[in-house]
């Protein structure tokens, strides 16, 4: 445990004392996001706050980081270097999707053959399909998440926070999934000392890809011997809701909308919905987080379920996901609530 303290400290401090310097690199480089409407900031804000994560998180695993798991390690450190090199290039010049998504892919196909990947099937195959298609699942489910200030980060803090919670309930304990988790909840901390609203940095795609990444490999290398995979399958998925239920509510609006999800932009993300029915930008930040930690708790409710009473709890939220995204898109159609509501919120 003191091996993740330590992890957990050292990120914290240095991407408390790296961020400000990104915020100069961004403004000396150019590297600016420059409002648009589909935006919420009104001024310029430097981009790059992702690079200063990156390098506290890679920095605490470099100098504590467990060696006994160097092959999986190395892999997993790889394909979040990979995927950062996409983002900045993203944040700099900008990058279609579909190239992205490439990038993204590539990342995955790294943890394979590093040995990271599901283990849900018999046929490997199959494991290694559900692994890419989980992996760029969750990376672009970060990407879209990260829409207001303090958002991305603050959720995936709240995932860290419950995936270092399971590796330590869980025996034998899970010493790299610890690590990894300590390492990003200390990196994402030090960053939203400087994002939450007013932002004076955001993290860009450099740093939304990289976290979504890393979120996606550390719920693969979870284990639960204490239960089975018929049932622990869905503790990361739980863990995660928030930023998968978001992505959900964005494809469904943007297709009912006949509009390209990837290549269409616009405030129709829960966050803006929320901000639209009355709350401000803060109380829609806090509102997920505080979603986001319900889910966590009921994954790590469901590490110790019984296969039956896993499966009614799983059908009651997504019922409950599924009505939100009904009443979402009825009360607020592209993220603006219909003059009717809006007279009735009054």
């Amino acid at each position: 445990m003191l091996q993740i303290a330590l992890i957990l400290l050292i990120a914290l401090t240095f991407s408390i004392a790296a961020t400000p310097l990104a915020r100069r690199l961004a403004l000396w480089t150019g590297v600016i996001s420059v409002p648009r409407s589909r935006d919420v900031h009104v001024q310029p804000v430097p981009l790059l706050g992702g690079a200063a994560i990156y390098v506290a998180f890679m920095l605490a695993m470099l100098i504590w980081g467990d060696r006994a798991y160097i092959r999986e390690l190395v892999g997993i450190l790889v394909g979040a270097t990979l995927i950062s090199l996409f983002g900045l290039v993203d944040d700099r010049w900008g990058l279609r999707a579909s190239v992205k998504m490439l990038g993204q892919a590539l990342a995955g196909m790294v943890l394979i053959v590093s040995g990271v990947s599901v283990e849900l099937f018999a046929q490997p195959w199959l494991n290694w399909l559900l692994t890419l298609v989980w992996v760029v699942g969750i990376t672009n489910a970060l990407n879209f998440l990260d829409n207001m200030d303090g958002l991305s980060g603050g959720v995936a803090s709240v995932a860290c926070a419950f995936f270092l919670l399971l590796a330590a309930m869980n025996e034998p304990r899970q010493v790299l999934v610890g690590a990894l988790a300590a390492g990003l909840l200390g990196a994402c901390l030090g960053f939203l000392r400087y994002n939450l609203n007013p932002a004076t940095i955001f993290m860009g795609d450099t740093g939304s890809l990289f976290i979504g990444f890393m979120l996606a490999a550390v719920a693969i290398k979870l284990r639960f011997l204490s239960n089975v995979p018929l049932v622990t399958w869905m503790v990361p998925v739980f863990v995660l809701a928030l930023p998968i239920f978001d992505t959900a509510l964005v494809f469904v609006s943007r297709l009912r909308r006949r509009v390209n999800p990837f290549t269409t932009a616009g405030k129709d993300h829960l966050s803006h919905r929320l901000v639209a029915l009355g709350l401000t930008k803060r109380e829609a930040v806090l509102t997920c987080y505080l979603i986001a930690g319900a889910c966590g708790l009921v994954g790590t409710y469901l590490t110790q379920a019984r296969l039956a009473e896993a499966y009614i709890v799983a059908g009651v939220f997504a019922s409950i996901g599924l009505a939100a995204l009904v009443w979402l898109e009825r009360v607020c159609p592209g993220g603006v609530v219909r003059a009717r509501d809006a007279t009735m919120t009054r």
